[in-house]
């Protein structure tokens, strides 16, 4: 995709080639790419810090065809919606093709300007809602290539108690080392939460924490540009002075990079902490000690990373009054065990109410499938819960959910007197029920069906 255009730009690289230097010899085996080779003047011993200084630095990384093709691939594969030019992902390849030379000109010249955002919201609990920015798909893939890049930067900094957004660390190892520190004898928790992370990450301290890692000044101005490319509200494009919009592939990432330095701080303090993205769990092992941790750790965030701790959500609660994503905690045989919180059950039962809707006009087809793949996740996701019983339980009621709708569908009394026989039912107790006068889910937990 992208081959042909680097080529044209990086004329030194093809001088190179010609002059076949010992730059050439050097190079690493993930310096060259399938139909062009690419950063060759870049040796085994010499850093992207290094090679800023002639003019290939981390932007040429970033840019190289070999990265920007399996940016394109990603975004590709994770399909999504399209942003504020109504471009579909579908589209991306034909654009690229057309217009690849001028976009890498335009981003090594610096001239590249990130378009807005599109705004959407998505209902979350309390009848509050979160707010999504929706880069267009071609800022996706620029977005997705400077990820790429980055990533092999922060990774060795991350902490081992940070498991969100991470390649190979996922929900279930958190929620693992979080049941290993109940085990150790830590009773109590400083479950804090941050108010609107997403929305009120300050730019300039952003940025600072950056440049003390990328060195290449033209990507932390193109980083710098998407943070501020504003978000369009209802045809009108709105200033971001603040925040990382949640919905493109560079905010994991960013909001990871910001929250590394509490990382640092809990760990240089000796807490036990677990963090997914914005929720975390700092573990103690008395009341007393958690309250003292709560307010140094409030103060901290508030005023050396700028961010604000919602004190009404936040709090220091026994292990057995933890809700961190989506599981409870309680112990027997002085074992940590998981279960599925309660909230998390009421959530569960609500989506599947929805989609057994006697009213929603779909066939039974299609809510089956959609059944089948929420269950199906759902369960593999709560896996790690001791959830036997409440899974007897909720099948009980599903069932007679599903009897419930067919019932409805059979509608008329003959339909119901002719479909019971059918299922091996006697006539007279066939038309006894097809003449019920009881409501639909009454009948759905009879005997009778």
């Amino acid at each position: 995709m992208f081959n042909e255009s680097y080529r044209i730009v990086g004329r030194k690289q093809k001088n190179l080639v010609k002059s076949k230097t010992c730059l050439q010899k050097n190079r690493t085996a993930s310096d060259g790419y399938v139909g062009g080779q690419t950063f060759i003047w870049i040796t085994e011993t010499e850093s992207i810090d290094n090679t800023e200084g002639k003019g290939y630095g981390l932007l040429e990384m970033i840019l190289s065809p070999q990265n920007l093709n399996k940016a394109y691939l990603a975004v590709k594969k994770n399909k999504g919606a399209g942003g504020i030019d109504k471009m579909e992902v579908e589209e991306l390849g034909d654009y690229l093709r057309n217009h690849k030379h001028r976009l890498i000109v335009s981003i090594l010249q610096g001239k590249y300007r990130p378009n807005p955002v599109r705004r959407v919201e998505i209902p979350k609990e309390g009848g509050k809602k979160r707010m999504l920015g929706i880069p267009t798909v071609v800022d996706r893939v620029i977005q997705q290539a400077i990820f790429q890049e980055l990533s092999k930067l922060y990774e060795p900094q991350f902490s081992d108690s940070s498991y969100g957004f991470r390649p190979k660390r996922n929900a279930h190892q958190a929620l693992e080392r979080s049941k290993e520190m109940i085990t150790e004898g830590y009773h109590y928790a400083v479950d804090m939460d941050l108010e609107k992370f997403f929305d009120t990450v300050n730019h300039s301290r952003l940025i600072e924490i950056l440049s003390r890692t990328v060195k290449d000044g033209r990507v932390l101005s193109l980083i710098h540009r998407y943070l501020n490319a504003g978000v369009q509200v209802g045809g009108v494009v709105n200033p971001s002075k603040e925040g990382v919009p949640q919905g493109g592939p560079l905010s994991p990432l960013l909001s990871n990079i910001m929250l590394n330095e509490l990382d640092k701080e809990l760990e240089r303090r000796g807490h036990q902490f677990v963090r997914y993205a914005d929720d975390f769990l700092i573990f103690c092992k008395s009341k007393r000690s958690s309250e003292r941790v709560m307010r140094s750790v409030t103060e901290f965030i508030e005023k050396c990373l700028y961010l604000k701790v919602n004190r009404e959500k936040s709090q220091t609660v026994s292990y057995r009054e933890i809700k961190f994503l989506g599981y409870s905690f309680y112990k027997t045989k002085g074992e940590g065990r998981l279960r599925v919180h309660p909230k998390s059950v009421a959530k569960m039962k609500a989506k599947i109410k929805e989609l057994t809707s006697r009213s929603n006009g779909w066939g039974n087809e299609r809510r089956k499938e959609a059944l089948s793949q929420y269950i199906k996740g759902w369960v593999q996701y709560f896996n790690l819960a001791d959830m036997k019983e409440l899974m007897q339980q909720t099948d009980e009621w599903y069932r007679r959910r599903l009897r419930m709708v067919i019932w409805k569908q059979w509608k008329r009394i003959k339909t119901k007197f002719t479909s019971l026989i059918k299922l091996g039912v006697k006539k007279s107790k066939a038309w006894e029920w097809s003449n019920t006068r009881k409501s639909y889910w009454h009948t759905a937990n009879s005997f009778i069906l």
